[in-house]
């Protein structure tokens, strides 16, 4: 059984790659409205197209859906979407950045790059989910999350189209949440609200 997440979690970062769309379907509508935490999601994308993830999930989701823009000032409960070809930093303020740095792991946008900037932002009130993906990207930046005080969360292996991310996620370090897909989303569904203060 799943347990609550702490009140303590003031934001969420989310990477996957292949066969991400169908998990985070599975994980973006379970988000409850009211939500408190923003979201910030990195999704390997082919680099040349633009993003159709904001149209696939704003209809799904009960939060605001955006692609992330550079300097933008970071909302509450509004779900962040990194564009392609480019990193997806939080920064002080609470604003976003966008980064044409190299590619990490042959990824822009990198799941570790989003997840080392937002550890050291939010620190012990940061929840990482490592989800489906046929790389190791995201695990130095769970590791990072750790080390800040936060808590990481990982698809079980067996549970995922591609379990190469989830595994080495789990084998650069321990995780407090090794879940199946609707246990994922049954945990997100337990993130404070405004209600619920």
């Amino acid at each position: 059984m799943t347990s609550l997440l702490p009140a303590r979690i003031e934001a969420v970062v989310i990477g996957a790659s292949a066969g991400g769309v169908e998990a985070l379907t599975a994980l973006l509508p379970a988000l409850p409205a009211g939500l408190r935490a923003p979201v910030f999601v990195v999704l390997h994308l082919p680099r040349e197209r633009r993003s159709l993830l904001v149209d696939i999930f704003a209809p799904k989701c009960a939060v605001p859906v955006r692609e992330a823009q550079d300097k933008e000032p970071i909302a509450p409960g509004t779900v962040y979407f990194a564009p392609p070809d480019y990193h997806l930093l939080v920064d002080a303020g609470p604003q976003l950045a966008l980064s044409v740095d190299e590619p990490v792991h042959y990824s822009r946008p990198s799941i570790d790059v989003l997840f080392q900037s937002a550890a050291e932002l939010y620190g012990a009130a940061l929840l990482g989910v490592v989800l489906t993906g046929g790389n190791q990207d995201g695990a130095a930046g769970l590791v990072a999350i750790r080390a800040a005080g936060g808590l990481a969360a990982v698809q079980d292996p067996a549970d995922a189209l591609m379990p190469l991310m989830p595994e080495c996620a789990l084998a650069a370090g321990p995780a407090d949440y090794v879940l199946t897909l609707p246990q994922l989303a049954a945990l997100l569904a337990t993130l404070a609200t405004e209600s619920a203060r």
